[in-house]
Parts: C-alpha cells; sequence; structure tokens
C-alpha cells in the first residue's frame, strides 16, 4: 500500500560549478536534480555585479536540469562573492558548489538546505576536500533507502554477530571497488538499468527472508557472504552513479573518492548499529507475536522493491 509514496534517491546532490575561462570571465553551471519527479525548487541567484555576457542556456537531462551562465566579474576576483539559492530551504537536497580556477586550484563547498547561501572563498585545502566528500558519503547512503533496505534484510536473514560482521564486510568490499572502478572510468554500466537491477536484489532478498521464516533451505542464508560480495558489485555502480553526479575535484581525486567510500560505511555502520539495536530489543520482548508479524518485514522490503523495479524498468524504456 505504501510502495507508491516511496521513492529512493530523491536527494540526490545538485552541483553549482564556476570555471574560470581568463582573468575576468567565467563560466557556470548549475545542474539542479529532479525532485520527487518536478523540477528541483531551488533556483540560482547571482551576484549583482556579475554581468552575464551571453543567454542563459538550459537543457534538460534525464535526472536533472542543466543551466549554463557565462559571466563578467569586473573587479577580477570573486572571492567575497555571495550567491544565493531561494527555494533550496524547501529541501533535503545539498548542493556541491566547485570553483575551477585558471591556474587549475579548485574549491570544493556544501550548501545545506538550511543555509541556502554561500561566500565563494580561495582554494580550501586537503582537509576541507575529505571532510565536503565525507559528509555526501554519509548523507548519500543514509538517503539511499533502496542500499539501506537491501542491509536491513540482509541483517534479518544473517545469523550470529561473527557471520554478520563477514557479510557486510563482504558487501563493503565488492562495492568499494565497483565504486572505484567505475568513478576512475575503468568499468562502464548505464545507470537506469543498474538501478532496476538493485530493486532487483533487493526483491531476491525479501524473497529469501520469507524462506529463512518458513524454515527453508535459503542460499543467502547458507552464503551470506557470497550473496551480499556478488549484489555489493552491483551496488557499487549505483554509488558511483551518485558521485559522478557532482564529479571530483581533479587535483584530489584520490583523496576525494575514498573519503566518499569513507563516508558511505560511515552512514551504513550508523544504520547498522541502530537496527541491530531495534531489533535485539524486539528480540527481548516477551510478547507472543501472531505468526503473520513475523512476515512483515519480508513482504514490506519486497512490496517496495518490486514498486521500485517496474518503476526504473518503464522509466528506462520509455
Amino acid at each position: 500500500m505504501f510502495s507508491g509514496a516511496v521513492s529512493a534517491h530523491e536527494s540526490q546532490p545538485g552541483l553549482l560549478q564556476i570555471t574560470q575561462q581568463d582573468a575576468n570571465h567565467y563560466e557556470v553551471l548549475w545542474r539542479a536534480p529532479i525532485y520527487f519527479g518536478k523540477p528541483h525548487p531551488a533556483s540560482l541567484k547571482l551576484p549583482a555585479n556579475w554581468k552575464t555576457v551571453r543567454p542563459m542556456t538550459r537543457r534538460q537531462l534525464l535526472d536533472s536540469e542543466l543551466y549554463q551562465y557565462y559571466v563578467l566579474v569586473d573587479e577580477g576576483s570573486i572571492h567575497g562573492s555571495i550567491i544565493l539559492l531561494p527555494g533550496l530551504e524547501t529541501t533535503t537536497t545539498d548542493v556541491l558548489m566547485r570553483v575551477v580556477y585558471a591556474d587549475g586550484s579548485s574549491s570544493t563547498t556544501i550548501i545545506k538546505p538550511g543555509e541556502p547561501r554561500v561566500t565563494i572563498e580561495g582554494p580550501r585545502s586537503a582537509w576541507w576536500v575529505a571532510w565536503d566528500y565525507t559528509v555526501l558519503g554519509t548523507e548519500h547512503i543514509l538517503s539511499g533507502i533502496d542500499h539501506l533496505l537491501f542491509v536491513l534484510a540482509l541483517l534479518l536473514i544473517v545469523n550470529g554477530t561473527r557471520t554478520l560482521l563477514i557479510t557486510i564486510s563482504s558487501f563493503t568490499l565488492a562495492h568499494s571497488i565497483t565504486l572505484a572502478a567505475a568513478t576512475l572510468g575503468w568499468l562502464w554500466v548505464p545507470g537506469p538499468p543498474v538501478e532496476a537491477v538493485i530493486a532487483l536484489s533487493i526483491l531476491f532478498l525479501a524473497s529469501e527472508l520469507l524462506k529463512v521464516n518458513r524454515g527453508q533451505p535459503s542460499l543467502t542464508a547458507s552464503y551470506p557472504w557470497l550473496v551480499a560480495f556478488t549484489f555489493g558489485l552491483l551496488h557499487g555502480f549505483g554509488f558511483a552513479g551518485a558521485l559522478s553526479q557532482v564529479g571530483l575535484p581533479q587535483n584530489e581525486i584520490p583523496l576525494a573518492l575514498l573519503m566518499f567510500n569513507v563516508g558511505v560505511e560511515i552512514g551504513q555502520l550508523m544504520f547498522i548499529v541502530v537496527m541491530f539495536l531495534i531489533i535485539k530489543a524486539l528480540h527481548k520482548i516477551r510478547y507472543k507475536w501472531p505468526k503473520w508479524v513475523y512476515q512483515l518485514p519480508a513482504y514490506g522490503i519486497g512490496g517496495i522493491a518490486a514498486f521500485w523495479f517496474v518503476e526504473r524498468v518503464i522509466g528506462f524504456l520509455e
């Protein structure tokens, strides 16, 4: 009943990139992600002293709208300029602002919905890059309901702390491999089919959970690390798709990629700890639950995953 109201990754970050062309001219790209099937509520308001030298262009992409500006900054330096994103405060979307200078240096800043404005500063240190991409990775996994449902299904299937640690480690290793390979351009898989198969992987685990609850043989219960590793490779392509939307700073690619992955793991561990404690607490409640209650998680996860699969297949076939 609730699957129609659930969407995965509606908190994909926006991207604002400012690239210096020469001493006074800059290209401004504003990628506004589609927000719950509609144009993003936020708009871009440039400083008053930035004069547009060409008409603004707009392109409709599959998952976003791309706005391109060319501006002249009279003072020559954009440091201290304030950019506004009115409407961002009504969303849950972060925006990654990247400034690329003519000498090859760059600066990254995360703009939060709670403060939809940013003051442009000079190039930031590697520590700031590490922090920004760690935050992006953590927020991405915590807003990625599909990935979290996959992890939750594993938690409900796997028995024993040691086995659970091995299983989660296998999932982590696998998606780290494909995240790095896809982000660095070593492998390429089209995004829409990957997202559909990710939904299918969650549906598979839901069916495996039903088998476990019924006392039937289950591939995942017998070889959880193998299933987690196999599907982890697939989920890594999903993470790479999100990272490719905001890009990597050219002079800090290894660091940004590493810290994005670290952020993903931090968010994943936070979710696992919370769910583990909830499951343990429910097991300690001395109440004889009806048998159908134990099947609710499997049917809930499976129903949502089935909706996503159909929605995503229709999306890339249209």
